[in-house]
C-alpha cells in the first residue's frame, strides 16, 4: 500500500492516545483502534507514519508493529503470553557458562555475574549456574517470583519485553532494562558476549555481523518502546 495521507496527528481519546491519518484513526491488522497508553509513544509511532514517502514497509515501522502486537496478540490473553516469556526463568542465558577458553569465561563472568547479583537482590531469588549446555533446574522460588514479575505487566510492556527476552535469551537482562537497572546498550553488551567474542577471535564474517546488527536493532527498538511507556 502506498501513502495516501497528508497529515498524521495524535489525539487523546478515552482509551488512550490514537494516531490519525487525515483525521481517520489508524487500525491494527485485526481492525482494532491503534491506541497506546502514552503520548510519547503515540508521537513516536506517528513519526514512523510521517516518514513514509512511498510504499508502506512494516520493517521500517517497528514501534507500530510492537503496538499492533500488544493490542492484537497480547491483550487477547496476556496471562498465556506472560507464561510463555516466564519460561526463560528456567533456562536463562546467564546461567550457562562456557567451559573455555579462559578469556571468554572471564568476559561472561564480568558481564553476567553483576546482572544475576542484581536479580538476586531485586527479586530475592537465587540461580544455579553451570559450565556447558546440560540443563540445570532452577530453584522453584526463583521461577515462581520471576514468573510473578512478568505476569504483573500490562500488554504493552509484555509486547516489548518479548523481543528483549527472545533475542537476548535472558529474562534477567530484559527485566533489568524494564526496571532501568541498566541501559539497553549495557543489556545488549551482556546478551551478545558470545557472538562478539567469536567475531573478535575468528574475524568478522559479513553475514554474521549483519545478522548480529539486525538483532541489536530489534533489541534496542524494544527497549525504546518500553522507555516510551513511562
Amino acid at each position: 500500500m502506498k501513502r495516501f495521507w497528508k497529515d498524521v496527528t495524535v489525539e487523546v481519546q478515552p482509551q488512550g492516545w490514537a494516531i490519525s491519518l487525515d483525521g481517520r484513526s489508524v487500525k491494527t491488522p485485526a481492525r482494532a483502534a491503534l491506541s497506546v497508553p502514552t503520548e510519547a509513544l503515540a508521537e513516536a509511532i506517528a513519526e514512523e507514519w510521517r516518514a513514509i514517502a512511498g510504499s508502506i514497509d512494516p520493517r521500517a515501522m517497528p514501534l507500530t508493529g510492537l503496538a499492533n502486537a500488544a493490542i492484537d496478540r497480547v491483550a487477547t490473553d496476556p496471562q498465556a503470553f506472560a507464561e510463555g516469556l516466564a519460561q526463560y526463568s528456567k533456562a536463562d542465558l546467564f546461567c550457562y557458562r562456557a567451559e573455555g577458553p579462559a578469556a571468554l569465561v572471564r568476559r561472561q563472568e564480568q558481564e553476567w555475574d553483576k546482572l544475576l547479583a542484581w536479580a538476586r537482590r531485586r527479586f530475592d531469588v537465587d540461580f544455579v549456574t553451570t559450565s556447558g549446555l546440560i540443563h540445570v533446574v532452577q530453584p522453584a522460588a526463583t521461577v515462581e517470583r520471576l514468573t510473578h514479575a512478568v505476569a504483573a505487566l500490562d500488554p504493552f510492556r509484555l509486547a516489548a519485553l518479548s523481543p528483549l527476552v527472545t533475542i537476548g535469551g535472558s529474562l534477567v537482562a530484559a527485566l533489568a532494562v524494564l526496571e532501568k537497572a541498566i541501559t539497553a546498550e549495557e543489556a545488549w553488551a551482556a546478551v551478545s558476549v558470545d557472538e562478539r567474542w567469536q567475531i573478535e577471535r575468528w574475524g568478522a564474517d559479513a553475514e554474521a555481523v549483519a545478522a548480529l546488527d539486525h538483532r541489536r536493532a530489534d533489541f534496542l527498538v524494544a527497549a525504546r518502546f518500553l522507555a516510551l511507556l513511562d
